[in-house]
């Protein structure tokens, strides 16, 4: 789970760094958000 975890936050500081706007960063958080949520729900 901490690969995966680990793999999640890493993924989305790269996508957070990527976006240009105020209203891309709220998006690359809300989906950096899902991948640890999906993360921990199939580690359940």
């Amino acid at each position: 789970m901490r690969k995966v975890l680990t793999a999640a936050v890493l993924a989305g500081a790269v996508l957070v760094s990527a976006c240009n706007t105020v209203g891309g960063v709220g998006k690359d958080v809300s989906s950096a958000g899902d991948a640890v949520a999906g993360a921990a729900d199939k580690n359940k």
